[in-house]
């Protein structure tokens, strides 16, 4: 690449200095100097003149600013000669910057101020009490936080809309229940089942919240739920999608209420073959609530205190179906891609972290998550077979070259998976068969999904390899995700007798790229806090010894997962023994002089300290 100015987008890094990921003629990563990154913030367009060290390594100098990527910073006040400035998060700048109020705040009060130019204006005062974690969470990653008055209006206005009942099923006789977290507000879903009939085959309805009708397409509260596009789950503090006017309320499956919904109602045969679908426009009435601790005592024991006696014929067919749609699941292979981390529990008064463990699927959260992925199933298929626009929910077949890394990784853990120069999604469950229940389980799941990496939201129907389904997407949380509720629209266009839809086809290529960002800002800022929590958990426990499996290689260092929490901890490159140490990618290994650490190795470490602003542990190998 010849020396010249070129477009690119700010990095901030913790320490002071800073990166230019230059957009063109080819990505490069440019270092920026702390004097030159002092104007700019984390996410900044710039231009700026670029200039090779050689070995691939680039400066960036003469930055200047196109646009700027954030509304909102989040800081302390800083008293200096007078004047006020705010200490912004060191993730999004590398310096203190004046700051206009006309308060006389205190020396660190908390804060959040607007982006005006090159001056930052006060918004909003921190509550002395509110969790700094979460507010820092919410302004590094723009998330809208709170809903402006004239929404909180509109939805309490379309929470009282009459319900339209012309087209609608009456299913209210249809003993139907809800499966949560006992947490869970925003009930998107219920599941109901008829008996099998005489040739074994039953009928399997799942109901999903029909948002659309609190929502209408191109309203005030439609805008504001594209621009937020999934609602966020921060421990401690969910950011809705909708109003809880709509989110908990008039939409939410609530128990013994009445509410519009779209069910997808799948005919399962004896074989486990979906061999009918029917989606329609409903009316339902949740029977019972039942939380996933009363579906597992249930499902173990035959009965649980927390589920009726009306509804548990429901919950033994629903069962029945789930084995039958698992079998074929696992005939035609993928893997489960649920995100593998460490489950936090909050103390209820404090909100304060207590205890940490590796999360574990248990066999409600399998009926649950089986019946949603059938019902995205069945529902992509009905769409494409009919000539239907959608969202679709996309994850394409590693490349050879990941398939080779990911046949090292697995050589690394101890298992050879043999996969070949292409990876199917039999080969693929498989492989999983092997891990499961291994004592590094956790963590190579994790190296598993970092391979596979993410899917994506498009409007071109495909396969999902993950779950080696031919088509998915997403139907069911509309409460909480903007990708579900175009989908409901189209469905319901298509139900009230409408057959153009060229108006939806242009549009749904930006609509999916807006749904794309929006889910992995979400995952981003979930991620991150949970990491801040984590962070915080082990303040208390330095100096103890911990246990766990490499699960990559970082420029400055390794990732550990420690074992039996799932929690992630760093070990700088420099702490090693047996260093200086060269990357040696085809065996993701470091190779030092006499020493070798590779992804899939079991690690004895300390805790030495912790950085919950940055959500890290920092460890040292037990020598």
């Amino acid at each position: 690449m010849n020396d010249g100015t070129t477009r690119g987008r700010i990095s901030v890094h913790p320490r002071g200095f800073g990166f230019l990921v230059a957009e063109a003629p080819a990505p490069v990563s440019a270092f920026i100097a702390p004097p030159d990154l002092n104007p700019f913030l984390d996410g900044d367009i710039v231009t700026a003149r670029l200039t090779s060290e050689g070995n691939g390594r680039f400066v960036a100098s003469e930055l200047a600013l196109v646009s700027r990527a954030r509304a909102e910073v989040f800081g302390s006040v800083v008293l200096r000669g007078g004047k006020r400035y705010l200490r912004i998060d060191r993730s999004v700048a590398n310096t203190d910057w004046p700051l206009d109020t006309t308060n006389e705040l205190a020396e660190g009060t908390h804060v959040v101020a607007e982006v005006s130019g090159d001056r930052l204006v006060v918004a909003r005062v921190v509550p002395e009490g509110a969790d700094l974690g979460v507010e820092r969470c919410i302004a590094r990653h723009g998330l809208r936080a709170v809903f402006a008055e004239s929404l909180e209006r509109a939805a309490e206005e379309a929470a009282t809309r009459p319900i339209p009942m012309e087209r609608r099923r009456d299913l209210r006789s249809v003993p139907t229940v809800t499966i949560d977290a006992a947490s869970t507000r925003d009930i998107d879903d219920a599941l109901s089942a008829y008996p099998a009939d005489a040739s074994g085959a039953l009928r399997v309805l799942v109901s999903i919240a029909d948002v659309d009708v609190f929502v209408p397409e191109r309203s005030l509260l439609d805008r504001e739920a594209r621009l937020r596009g999934t609602s966020v789950y921060l421990a401690g503090r969910v950011l809705p999608m909708l109003p809880e006017a709509i989110s908990s309320r008039a939409a939410s499956l609530v128990e013994g209420e009445d509410r519009p919904a779209l069910t997808a109602e799948l005919r399962i045969d004896p074989e486990g073959r979906i061999t009918a679908v029917d989606v329609y426009e409903s009316l339902v009435r949740s029977r019972a609530r039942l939380t996933y601790d009363a579906v597992d005592t249930f499902l173990s024991e035959g009965h649980a205190e927390g589920v009726p006696h009306a509804v548990e014929s429901t919950l033994r067919w629903l069962r029945t179906a789930v084995a039958r749609l698992s079998t074929v699941r696992a005939a035609r292979g993928g893997v489960n891609l649920a995100r593998e981390e460490a489950r936090i529990e909050l103390d209820a008064r404090t909100g304060e972290p207590t205890a940490i463990e590796a999360r574990r699927e248990t066999p409600a959260h399998r009926l649950v998550e089986r019946l949603m992925v059938a019902a995205n199933e069945a529902v992509a298929e009905w769409l494409v077979a009919r000539g239907l626009p959608g969202i679709f929910r996309v994850h394409d077949e590693p490349s050879p070259e990941r398939v080779r890394t990911l046949a090292q990784l697995a050589h690394n853990f101890g298992i050879e998976a043999g996969f070949g120069p292409r990876l199917s999604a039999r080969s693929l469950a498989a492989f999983e068969t092997q891990i499961a229940g291994a004592r590094f389980e956790p963590a190579i799941r994790t190296v598993l999904g970092q391979a596979l990496g993410p899917a994506r939201y498009t409007p071109d129907p495909g396969p999902h390899f993950g779950l080696g389904a031919p088509l998915y997407l997403h139907f069911t949380s509309p409460i909480r995700r903007y990708a579900d509720l175009l989908v409901h629209r189209i469905l319901k266009r298509y139900l009230e007798g409408h057959r153009d839809y060229e108006d939806i086809r242009a549009g749904l290529a930006v609509l999916a790229a807006d749904c794309d960002r929006s889910s992995q800002n979400a995952g981003k800022a979930e991620a991150e806090r949970h990491r801040m929590l984590v962070a915080r958990l082990y303040a208390g426990r330095l100096g103890e010894e911990v246990s766990g499996n490499i699960v990559a290689l970082k420029p400055f260092g390794l990732l550990v997962q420690i074992a039996g929490t799932g929690a992630m901890g760093s070990i700088a490159m420099e702490a090693l023994p047996g260093g200086p140490f060269r990357t040696d990618l085809a065996a993701q290994a470091l190779i030092g002089h006499g020493q070798r650490f590779a992804v899939g190795d079991r690690i004895q470490a300390t805790v030495a300290a912790v950085h919950e602003e940055l959500g890290r542990i920092d460890l040292v190998p037990t020598r």
